[in-house]
């Protein structure tokens, strides 16, 4: 593991193009990167997932971080996504998040945030669940809460995908 690695979470609504930014950062600056874990499992699930799945993806998600954080000799680690977003889902759909997701929450460390505006247009995708305008804005809303008071800083992206990558490069100088 590089031992100054900086770990960038890219987090917002569905369909904002968090998977795009998140490989078109790891390009540019020749980073490494996590992929979001829920899309494979849920790919793979066989059946419309439940509460308890939540917790088997979060800690999909951090086994996956972790392994690709202690092999990682870039400076730069990537994360389409990071246990905020599956906090985010479970309270939505089930009113509260496993308190085992909570204290993972509370150990993680992050250096940036990149949280993607909702201004990009919906995808349709079996596994997204809320394309109407008024729930984008409402998820944007916790998101964006979320980060300022995380205490970690962040930047917001928003345009097409060029326009994000170009934002999000300026925003990272520095890091």
């Amino acid at each position: 593991m590089h031992t100054q690695l900086k770990r960038i979470v890219i987090i917002g609504p569905e369909s904002t193009g968090k998977s795009t930014l998140t490989q078109a950062l790891a390009q540019h600056f020749d980073a490494c990167q996590v992929r979001e874990f829920a899309r494979e499992y849920l790919e793979q699930l066989g059946r419309p997932y439940n509460e308890a799945d939540l917790l088997k993806i979060a800690q999909g998600q951090i086994a996956l971080e972790d392994a690709i954080a202690k092999d990682c000799e870039k400076p730069l680690l990537f994360c389409d996504t990071d246990l905020y977003v599956i906090k985010v889902w479970s309270e939505s759909k089930y009113g509260s998040c496993d308190s085992a997701i909570l204290q993972q929450i509370a150990t993680r460390h992050y250096d940036f945030y990149l949280l993607t505006n909702i201004d990009m247009p919906w995808q349709d995708d079996p596994l997204r669940e809320h394309p109407d305008a008024a729930m984008r804005a409402y998820f944007f809303r916790i998101y964006s809460d979320i980060v300022q008071q995380s205490g970690v800083p962040f930047a917001m992206v928003s345009g097409n995908e060029e326009e994000r990558l170009q934002a999000a490069v300026v925003a990272l100088q520095g890091l």
